[in-house]
Formats: C-alpha cells, structure tokens, sequence
C-alpha cells in the first residue's frame, strides 16, 4: 500500500526530472490532485515520541498497550491509536523470541558404557494404520545389554507421557546413570528437565543432524521397522500393541545379536550372572579358605596346672 506522503514525493519527482506540470503528473500517476496539495497541520508531537522511545528503551518487552499506560501515568493522555501509529512510526515493536525454552543436557562426548543400566537409549518410530491414521512408538534400549526395556505405542507420546512411562521401567530395572536421546520436541520438554533434575539421572543430547552419535537405538529402530512394522498391517491400536509387545518379547529372548556373538540376550544375560555369581563364590571361598589357613598355624598355648586337664 503507497501512503499518501510516498504519493506526493512521486508527483514532486515527475515534475521536477520530466518538466511536467503537476495536473499532468498526477494524471499519469493516477494520484488526486487533492492529496498532492494537501497540507498536513498534525503537529509533530516530540515531547511525546521522546517519551515514548524513553519508555522503550527502559523496558524492551512492553507493547504500545502497555506503553500507552506507563505515560498515562507521566499524564500524558492520549488516544491509544495514535499512540500506536507513533509507535510504528517510530518502529520500536517488540521482536518475537526465536523459540521456547529447551532442556539442554551434556555436551560433551559419551563413554562406551561397561554395566547394564549404564546408558539407556530413547528414540520414536513412527508408523500408519490402515486407515491412514498415524501413530509412535517409543523404543528404550539398554546400549550394555541391548536389551529392549520398552516398546510403548500410541497416538500421541508426550513428555509427560515420557517420564510416566521412564518412571515404570525403573521400578523393576533400576536406575540408568546416563540416557541419550536426539532433540525432538517431547525429550527436550520442561516435564522431562524437571525430571532428570528430580532424579538425578544426566540427560545427552546428541548433536543436531547427527543420529549416528545415537547408533544403538537407530539399528534397533531399523531392525524393528523391517522386522516388525514393515512386515505386519494394523487395523487398530490394540492389535499395534500386541504384535509389537510379541516381537519384543522374541527379540529379547530368542532373536540372536550379532554384537553378542549371535547369542540371545536372555542366554547371554545368563551367562553373564553366571560368571558374576562364580566370582562372587570364588572370591568367598578364597577369603574362607585363608582364615582356615591362618586359624590352624597359629599356635595354641595352653597352661596346665597341676590336677587339671586342658
């Protein structure tokens, strides 16, 4: 939209680079004349664009509403539109932020885990009905054991959703030291910052546009869209979740890993207690050993009095 002072500029300029008069210039221009020779007798108002610049600057997140009531309180009365025009005049609008606030989490690089429940890892998997309705899967893996701790399906995961279901995998997991997540909206939530903060458990963000830092939940991932969601069509949700709660069940205890030596996850966990529980006997039965050692080389000294027996 060309204001009406633009309009007049454009007639002066015709004139004067042209030699034209100005009815001609306003009929190439198709401007009314009358607004050429229009004399604006608006005052300039300074004393209270100073005072509103002043305003302004002191405090850089108020709109012209509220602006419009801190000079009211100086007693500066006016009206609230020609405050605003003023204020766009002025161009002092308060500018956007450039988004929420986020968890941020570690930075720094991660450690290749040595326990279970040293790092966990999350991720979403999006997939279709047959209808065409869409719903997520949130996948969490141990990255020591490999093990699928959860595969929780639904419409809609949100952050609260998240913790709800972290909190449950807790109770009869126990406690990770580290979880790895990317940066979608539901993990960099308030509800999921205020829970690492609660639990003490430290949250890492890996790098944008680097899924590659999060490798053990995308091979899942991978594995379990062409095993599982590729392979098998969904009328409802409830027929989602118990094709997915089967697969998780045979990935974890019969579907062999190759990091593991193609060995299931249930014998490998096995396996793995087994040694824990022999190093544990052995390492008592070597302690038992030396005290029975030590007990029969120390001397017993025995005084025997005459008439009495030891």
């Amino acid at each position: 939209m060309v204001t009406p002072d633009a309009k007049r500029k454009a007639v002066v300029h015709a004139c004067k680079v042209h030699g034209v008069s100005q009815r001609r210039a306003c009929q190439a221009l198709r401007i009314d004349r009358s607004t050429v020779r229009y004399t604006s007798i608006r005052p300039d108002d300074a004393p209270l664009r100073e005072a509103m610049k002043a305003v302004a600057a002191e405090r850089r997140r108020f709109g012209y509403r509220r602006i419009h009531v801190m000079l009211h309180r100086q007693g500066l009365v006016m009206n609230q539109k020609k405050l605003r025009r003023l204020y766009r005049e002025e161009k002092l609008q308060v500018r956007r932020r450039g988004g929420r606030k986020r968890a941020l989490g570690t930075r720094r690089p991660m450690l290749v885990p040595d326990c279970a429940n040293a790092r966990w890892s999350l991720d979403f998997i999006s997939d279709t009905f047959t209808d065409g309705r869409r719903f997520r899967v949130l996948a969490v893996v141990d990255d020591y054991t490999r093990e699928c701790l959860a595969l929780v399906a639904d419409t809609s995961l949100s952050g609260l959703r998240v913790v709800r279901e972290l909190d449950a995998i807790i109770c009869w997991r126990g406690q990770p030291a580290t979880i790895v997540s990317d940066n979608g909206t539901e993990l960099t939530s308030m509800a999921v910052l205020r829970w690492s903060q609660q639990t003490g458990v430290e949250w890492h963000y890996i790098a944008p546009g680097k899924p590659m830092q999060n490798a053990f939940v995308e091979s899942f991932n991978g594995r379990f869209r062409d095993e599982c969601l590729n392979d098998t069509l969904f009328s409802t949700l409830s027929e989602a979740r118990s094709a997915i709660t089967s697969w998780k069940e045979d990935y974890n205890h019969h579907g062999p890993h190759s990091a593991l030596g193609n060995v299931p996850l249930k014998a490998k966990n096995e396996t793995q207690d087994s040694l824990s529980n022999r190093r544990r006997l052995g390492s008592q039965f070597t302690i038992l050993s030396f005290s029975v050692i030590c007990m029969t080389r120390v001397p017993v000294v025995c005084t025997v009095e005459p008439g009495t027996s030891c």
